[in-house]
């Protein structure tokens, strides 16, 4: 029986690891601004070279791990994410303290997630979605680390989009926190953020 060979993970575990990390970091207190984030991560379809390396860089053996029902059918994915950051894969959203999701067009409803506690709002779930990439300006942000109001476009999310980040930002400062990542970069929307229709 032939078994299918694990993707490898950074070449450079400290540098890349820091790289992304940094990336992530960057894109939460300047939400709407995509930042840079290369990587030549090669992981197992339908994970995302972006995504890969913000959960290598984030996660570890103390931060469950949610995958959308399109990652989860790929065992490959899950071998993956526990072989190179530890971290155990939960199949309960209110359980993780990242989730992935590679088709943001079924996303989960925020409340599925963990939005920490009033003494602990930083015990919230971070949901890391797959996007195409981030063009036009569908949307309009404001809130903290924005200067005024700015246009912010990414493909695809859902029609509801709007209505479940203000949901989520009345529930501040607990809610969930988004790391949009595809096209060689990385967009923040912490739960501070206001988005509304363009």
């Amino acid at each position: 029986m032939q078994t299918q060979e694990l993707a490898r993970g950074f070449a450079d575990p400290v540098l890349e690891a820091q790289g992304a990390f940094r990336a992530a970091m960057w894109a939460l207190s300047r939400p709407g601004q995509p930042q840079e984030l290369t990587t030549e991560l090669v992981p197992p379809a339908p994970l995302s070279p972006e995504a890969a390396a913000l959960a290598l860089a984030l996660c570890d053996y103390e931060t469950p791990v949610f995958l959308d029902a399109a990652l989860a059918a790929e065992r490959a994915v899950a071998d993956f994410l526990r072989f190179h950051t530890g971290a155990p894969i939960t199949e309960d959203p209110g359980e993780a303290r990242f989730a992935i999701i590679a088709n943001p067009m079924e996303l989960l409803d925020f409340s599925q997630f963990s939005p920490g506690s009033p003494d602990f709002p930083d015990a919230s779930t971070t949901l890391i979605l797959q996007v195409a990439g981030f063009a036009g300006h569908g949307f309009m942000l404001e809130g903290p680390g924005i200067k005024g109001r700015i246009g912010f476009g990414a493909t695809p999310l859902p029609g509801d989009f709007p209505a479940r980040m203000a949901a989520n930002r009345a529930l501040f400062p607990r809610g969930v926190d988004l790391l949009l990542a595809g096209a060689g970069q990385v967009a923040g929307l912490p739960r501070s953020v206001a988005v509304k229709g363009a």
